[in-house]
């Protein structure tokens, strides 16, 4: 038994040591890569820079325009009026009640 926790302590510290050794030498390209390619990095955004100079954002608040209201025609308006006219006359309206929709019909 003592041999074959031996041997799976072997093995386990093996696998530690491989896996140690292969993340620092991962690292290790990587910043060898980043360190050749950021001079081609700043090289682009300087020239980015030079082609497209920088402009002040415009800010625009947009305001709601009010809808219009329909125009009424005239000859609509005089047809209304005399509708009112005969409900007036037919006793369904009452002068002020006539008076009232006559002046909403002018106004409008």
């Amino acid at each position: 038994m003592p041999g074959l926790v031996r041997g799976v302590a072997r093995t386990a510290v093996v696998a530690g040591t491989a896996t140690a050794v292969s993340n620092r030498v991962s690292r290790r390209q990587a910043g060898r890569w980043q360190d050749q390619q950021q001079p081609q990095y700043e090289q682009q955004a300087y020239e980015q820079q030079q082609a497209a100079p920088y402009q002040q954002p415009v800010y625009v608040q947009a305001v709601p325009t009010p809808e219009p209201q329909p125009e009424v025609d005239m000859e609509t308006r005089l047809a209304r009026l005399k509708e009112l006219a005969s409900l007036k006359e037919m006793g369904v309206l009452s002068d002020a009640e006539f008076e009232t929709q006559k002046q909403q019909i002018l106004n409008s």
